[in-house]
């Protein structure tokens, strides 16, 4: 037994360092794939226990779908582009304004869209606003970074990770506000206030423009930000009724792509062509890998620990899941981390040790580029538009910028738990 234990685990680490390193350039999902695809056939995990653990995540998938559509649609119907040249105009020329107002948009966007939105689709916008305004563009790009994981903890359809954290025990929306609400205004203040201040050389002297022709928000793009409104507000009257928001997701989206295209008489094909769906077997095979640990016994030994911790130090055991599972999640990437924690969370009943568990994964990996699956996607659309941010230079930022955002985060949230 000790053998298929440490085989499941070695399996699982090589193929999470996969997804991370990504070695000859290969996609992510093929080393989620393999390594799950290896474990059924070593007979590590029978078959019946690996499509279950793919099924556990329909609600992720269909969620991760309806806002890949919106996203898709929001960027090629030019609303991304809207948005960051009003911002450039807003700032009339003051880099220290325009900061803010990134900033600003980019925590809009990840509340209402989620972190990979901002990451994905907001960045390379900002890139193209920020480059037509005669600004350096990199000051601007890691606020796109940074906000994509300091807001995803607003509302539970901020970040994918929300759905796998408290996996069939999501709080209502108004529990949601009263446990995180606070402490997720003290994460974006806190990230704002060190960013800012790590990156004022950056920005002091900068002369940039104060008008740049904005792009004319056509039909389509006014009809894609109402279908993202509209989302947002199904999806938040869908958490106040404690209902899965997987579903009404895709639905929303899919209504506001056949409408768009529709009116537009356009093909569905550019839409769909563009959309990154390589991500849904990454998320398939990474349920998958969890599964196969969950066999071993290390996540049973793992609630135990957290249990006994609970019994000796409420707080403390507050304390030491968020640091361990924010470090955690910078070694082996938040997805697997924060399935991980929600099937250790299944086992325990503290609210608020599960509430700085999802603080961990959420705001954790602001600290690496290997931290969140966003981060990876905004170095790939920086890399794309010809900046190559390295490693030390993201983790030397992030080593100033998240520890303090995430101990007021934390602390927040522990101070406001009832005794």
């Amino acid at each position: 037994m000790l053998d298929t234990a440490q085989a499941t685990w070695g399996i699982a680490a090589l193929a999470t360092a996969g997804v991370i390193a990504r070695p000859w350039r290969l996609p992510e999902a093929i080393w989620a794939v393999a390594g799950a695809a290896a474990l059924v056939a070593l007979g590590l995990l029978p078959w019946d226990d690996a499509l279950a653990g793919v099924a556990s995540g329909l609600d992720v998938y269909l969620f991760l779908t309806g806002m890949m559509l919106l996203a898709e649609l929001a960027r090629q119907q030019g609303l991304f582009d809207w948005l960051a040249s009003f911002a450039v105009e807003h700032a009339r020329g003051s880099p220290q304004r325009l900061f803010a107002l990134v900033y600003a948009v980019g925590t809009v966007v990840t509340v209402l869209m989620s972190n990979d939105a901002t990451a994905v689709v907001l960045t390379p916008a900002v890139y193209a606003a920020t480059r037509a305004a005669g600004a350096a563009p990199l000051p601007y790009l890691f606020v796109c970074a940074f906000i994509a994981n300091a807001a995803s903890f607003v509302l539970p359809i901020s970040n994918p990770a929300n759905l796998v954290v408290f996996d069939g025990r999501m709080p209502q929306l108004a529990a949601w506000l009263g446990l995180f609400g606070l402490p997720s205004v003290v994460a974006i203040a806190a990230t704002y206030l060190t960013l800012r201040l790590v990156l004022r050389g950056d920005l002091a002297g900068e002369k940039i423009a104060g008008a740049v022709p904005r792009p004319r928000l056509g039909r389509g793009g006014r009809w894609a930000a109402w279908g993202i409104v509209a989302t947002a507000a199904a999806l938040l009257v869908c958490s106040a009724l404690d209902l899965a928001l997987g579903l009404p997701t895709f639905l929303c989206g899919a209504a506001t792509a056949a409408i768009i295209l529709a009116a537009g008489r356009q093909s569905p094909w550019p839409l769909v062509r563009h959309i990154s769906w390589s991500v849904l077997p990454l998320v398939a095979g990474l349920f998958v890998l969890v599964a196969a640990v969950d066999r071993t016994g290390l996540i049973a030994a793992l609630a135990r620990i957290l249990d006994d911790a609970a019994r000796a130090s409420p707080a403390g055991a507050a304390w030491g899941a968020g640091a361990v599972v924010a470090l955690a999640c910078n070694l082996m990437n938040n997805l697997p981390v924060g399935l991980i924690a929600g099937s250790v969370l299944t086992h325990h009943a503290s609210m608020t040790v599960a509430g700085a568990a999802l603080i961990g994964v959420d705001l954790g990996p602001n600290l690496s580029v290997t931290g969140s699956l966003a981060t990876i996607l905004w170095l790939v659309a920086v890399r794309r538009e010809g900046h190559d941010v390295g490693a030390w230079r993201f983790l030397g930022l992030g080593f100033v910028v998240m520890p303090p955002a995430l101990i007021l985060a934390l602390g927040t949230l522990i101070a406001l738990a009832p005794r």
